[in-house]
Formats: structure tokens, sequence, C-alpha cells
């Protein structure tokens, strides 16, 4: 059965690689894969893998008479699975209708009409710079969302933009890597104790600069010429908004999502409930600025209105890439990877590597948390040699994992929460970004990577 599940998930894999040439959109693959791999899972393993029994022994023990059934378990799993996965697409629901509506409002024009230049070396320094920094405040994926739109204002050519969108994820995933709120694994570590704030910054910002500007400087040599810019007909004194309405909606937006890792900070509630916290907020604001219009001038200006041009199916795509991923994960084929990679390395950076490049291919939040359940951390009076030493807080291992798993996933379009953002908003071809994009992806991740090692462990 494990290996069926492995197939399944490499053939819908190639689904979502060769959308165009098959002519199936990637959401009809990314879904069909996710749900088979459960269904076969539920059906096909009749008994509890290792990892899950002591989790099923309590199941048991809690269920009415002690006597909790394997697919009710399953069940149980699955919904644990789900509560992860949909506070992620609530987020990322929430972001792109705030987006949109900064958008709707042209919001995003205090920063375009800024940009003058139109060359093309210059301006992807440019987005890939507030990227890397946007990133580290915000979240790679919210930043992401907001760079793509600022793009489709500055770059009309779908190649160029598609160039320049491929560059974003790089920059986004290197601006994460560095900070705790910055990318969700990163998070994830500075919760768990395992690194803090402090190291975070000042030990990983050089490295995730490498890993940006290194693909960024081989990328520039090949560029020549300016970037056309999309035209627009607004004719005189028939603009959508005025200008007191589109800095105040672009102050709120902005200010919406860098509240929302402030939240979650405060609060300790999921970063979701601070995204809806700050729709609502613009929800709110937007309705009183425009109550006095008609339907005909409101409606595009509105949340309701611009609910209908988010794009489902990418959140949908979404969906099907989590759920595959946990099927795996549940299945163990991800703790047998990070198992093996120990029997096969036995070096902490070696791993950390291996780690990185894997998220590529499958997501690297169970990874990451798979490592965190492999390797505890060791207190400081338990070190016995330099292999317990690099799991200490603030070890080694944890360190590299944060820069490894945080920017490892740009090899691939879908290896990332930005990656799969970007791909779905811009439609951006799997095999495209693997011509285009992957090798420098790849060149920063390791140039990074050596830095660190220099840095640190030579």
């Amino acid at each position: 059965m494990e290996y069926i599940l492995l197939t399944v998930f490499v053939l819908g894999y190639l689904g979502i690689a060769l959308e165009h040439n098959i002519k199936v959109d990637k959401a009809a693959s990314a879904l069909l894969t996710g749900t088979i791999l459960w269904g076969l899972f539920v059906l096909g393993i009749q008994e509890i893998p290792p990892h899950l029994s002591e989790m099923f022994a309590d199941f048991a023990a809690e269920s009415p008479g002690g006597h909790g059934s394997l697919s009710t378990f399953y069940e149980h799993r699955l919904m644990h699975h789900m509560q992860d996965i949909s506070s992620i697409l609530f987020f990322l629901l929430g972001a792109m209708t705030i987006v949109e509506l900064v958008d709707a409002h042209e919001g995003f024009r205090v920063i375009t009409d800024k940009i003058n230049t139109r060359s093309k070396v210059k301006l992807m320094w440019i987005i890939c710079i507030l990227t890397f920094f946007f990133s580290a405040v915000l979240d790679n994926l919210t930043t992401s969302i907001v760079m793509i739109s600022l793009l489709r204002k500055l770059v009309d050519d779908k190649e160029t933009r598609w160039l320049f969108a491929g560059m974003v994820v790089i920059s986004a995933n290197a601006g994460g890597a560095w900070s705790p709120i910055g990318d969700i694994t990163t998070t994830m570590l500075w919760i768990g104790g395992q690194l803090s704030t402090t190291v975070i910054i000042v030990n990983l910002i050089l490295p995730s600069l490498v890993a940006m500007i290194v693909p960024l400087a081989v990328l520039s040599l090949r560029l020549k010429g300016e970037v056309s810019r999309p035209v627009y007909y607004n004719e005189p004194g028939l603009e959508p908004t005025t200008k007191f309405e589109r800095n105040i909606v672009f102050a709120v937006g902005v200010g919406g999502l860098l509240f929302v890792p402030v939240f979650k900070t405060v609060t300790h509630l999921p970063p979701f409930m601070g995204m809806m916290l700050s729709l609502g907020m613009i929800w709110l604001i937007t309705e009183r600025l425009h109550h006095k219009k008609n339907v005909e001038h409101k409606s595009p200006l509105s949340v309701i209105g611009v609910l209908r041009k988010i794009d489902t199916a990418s959140v949908l795509f979404f969906l099907g890439i989590l759920l595959a991923v946990s099927a795996l994960q549940e299945a163990g084929h991800l703790i047998l990877a990070a198992t093996s990679l120990r029997e096969a390395l036995n070096d902490v950076y070696l791993i950390d590597m291996a780690i990185g490049l894997l998220s590529a291919i499958v997501d690297n939040v169970p990874l990451v948390a798979a490592s965190m359940g492999m390797y505890e951390i060791v207190q400081p009076g338990m070190v016995t040699d330099d292999w317990s030493a690099a799991f200490v807080q603030d070890g080694a291992f944890w360190q590299f994992l944060a820069y490894c798993a945080g920017t490892g996933g740009s090899a691939l379009i879908i290896g990332s929460a930005a990656g799969v953002a970007v791909m779905g908003l811009e439609r951006i071809d799997f095999v495209w970004y693997l011509k285009n994009i992957s090798l420098l992806a790849i060149l920063g991740y390791f140039a990074g990577a050596g830095v660190y090692l220099l840095m640190f462990a030579l």
C-alpha cells in the first residue's frame, strides 16, 4: 500500500507539472490526488502505523467504552489536519481579498507612481529588495500576493512578468527565513522554543540575503531592455476613486496586513484570526466610504464585488496539495524519509540541506514538524558530543533548518506557500518555472548555505 500511495502522489505531481500538456487545470489534479490518497490510506492501511500507535491508544481510551474504531480515528486525524489546512486557506482568502480591494481602489499607485524606472534590471532589483524586507515583516505568503498585484501594474508582457514573479518567490522565501514571523516553518521553530528571536535575525539575515542576491545577480546578466507598462484608459473625471479614497484604503489595507503578526503575538491566536479582523475593518471602512454612491459605482469597490474576482481555483489547488502531503505524513512516509536521512548522512548540516531540497517536492511544514518530532531539544547539561550540541536551543541544527526549509522550497514553484500562491495568481506553468527559475533558486540556496557554513561551521 505504501508504494501505491507514493505512485498516486507521483502521478498527481506529474498532472500538476504537465497542466498545459494534458489540458487539465492543476487544481483538479491536486484535489484528486489529495482525496484519493486519503481514501487509499483509510481503506488500505488496516494496521496503525507505528508513529500513530500512541495517539490511537489515547484516542481509544477517550472513546465511549474504550473502543474507538480505526476508521473513526482516521477521520479524527483528517479533521486535525483540516484544522491546520483551513486556517491557511482562510488566511490566504483574507489576504487575497484585502489585496484585491486595495487594487480595486488603485491604492498601489502610491508605490507604482514612485517607481519611475523602466529598466528591467533596476526594476527587478527594486521589486526583489522590497519583497525581501516586506516578507520579514508580513510573511512570505502575504508578501507574494501583494507583490504580484504590484507587478501587474508595472509589467505588461507576460513572459517578463513571470520572470519577475519567479524572483518574487525566491525573494519572499529568503526574506521569510530570517524573521520569526516571516515563514511558517521559522514561526514553528520559534514558538516551539528551538530558536530565539535574536538568533534567528542575527545569524540568518546574511545567508538569506545571499540566497536572494546570487540568483538576482545571475538573472541581471541576461536581462536586457525596458519593461512595457500596462495602459489604462481612464477618462478625465471618471477615475474609480479619489486620491483620498486610494490613500485611505491603501493605508488601512497594508496596515491591516502588518497588524496580523502583532495580533498573533499578543493574543496567541492563529494568524487567520488577525487576517479576518483586518478584513472586517477594511470592509467596514470601504462600506462607509462609498455608501452615498450608486450601486453601479459602489459594487466594484466593495468586498462583495471583489470576492467575485478571487481566484477560487488557487484556493482549491492549495487545499489539494496540503491534503496530499498530510496523507503522506499520516502514512509515515515523511518520518521514514527523515530517519533515512539520519542513517544515510549522519551530519546535521547535510541533513538540513537535504530537508531543504526535499521541501521543494513536499511541503516544508510537515517536514519541519517531522524534524521537530524526531529530534528533541537537548538541555545544555545533557550535551555529550558534537551531535547532541547541535540540538540545544539555538543550536546549529535548528538554525540551519530554519534557513534550509525556508529557502529550499523555491527550487520548485509548488515547494512553498508563496510559490503556490504565485502559481495560482499568475497561472505560471510548472515546467516553465523549472526551466527558467529553478536553477537560479538552487544556486541561491547553496550560496546562502555556504555563507552560513563559513560563518558558523568552518
